[in-house]
């Protein structure tokens, strides 16, 4: 028990530190490395409470796709710092109302505030009893019996906005020469094979 509240404190401060970090570096390569390690700490987090299926999604998907396509992005644009901060000051109180307010969320969701019915220090406390079985499970049959509609129309999603942006990237460019493979393959055999004949002894 001791051993795993210490992981727990460990792992905790680290996705802290990792996420001031996203927000306070100056160089955006960096604040994506900070991500991911605040991604695989807070995958460590969720190993501790048995989430082995959200855990295995946070590296898998955020980690494994999300993050290292920033990171690729980030890297390959010329993006002038300069400019970055010229507008900071005038988002500031935007952006501190939104972390506000996202800091409030957090603090009802804890029960800090507000009822404590429905949040997850309640549910903590004495929650419905649920039989012993394991959360992938739980999970697909939740996913695939009661949200099996909505699962197929986010896939759906996906997909119009996949097709979306391969139109969007797809250029026409007049001037290309592009290969087709059906006139390489239908070609007269003369005009694929050209025989030269050389005299003797002058060469090519």
């Amino acid at each position: 028990m001791i051993l795993q509240a210490l992981a727990f404190y460990v792992f905790a401060f680290v996705v802290m530190a990792s996420g001031a970090m996203v927000v306070v570096s100056r160089n955006p390569v960096y604040s994506v490395l900070f991500l991911i390690l605040a991604f695989f700490n807070a995958a460590a987090l969720f190993l501790l409470i048995g989430a082995e299926f959200i855990a295995m999604i946070l590296v898998i998907v955020y980690v494994g796709a999300v993050a290292v396509l920033f990171l690729f992005v980030v890297m390959m644009l010329d993006i002038n710092l300069t400019e970055m901060r010229e507008g900071f000051l005038k988002y500031l109180p935007i952006g501190a109302l939104i972390g506000v307010i996202l800091f409030a969320e957090i603090l009802f969701g804890l029960g800090v505030i507000g009822s404590d019915s429905g949040t997850l220090a309640s549910l903590a406390k004495g929650g419905p009893k649920v039989l012993p079985i394991d959360n992938t499970r739980a999970i697909g049959r939740v996913l695939y019996t009661q949200y099996f509609y909505l699962f197929q129309v986010s896939g759906l999603v996906l997909l119009v906005a996949m097709i979306g942006a391969i139109v969007l990237t797809l250029r026409s460019r007049p001037g290309v020469r592009r290969q087709r493979i059906d006139d390489q393959l239908y070609r007269p055999v003369g005009e694929a094979v050209t025989v030269v004949k050389v005299p003797t002894g002058e060469g090519v």
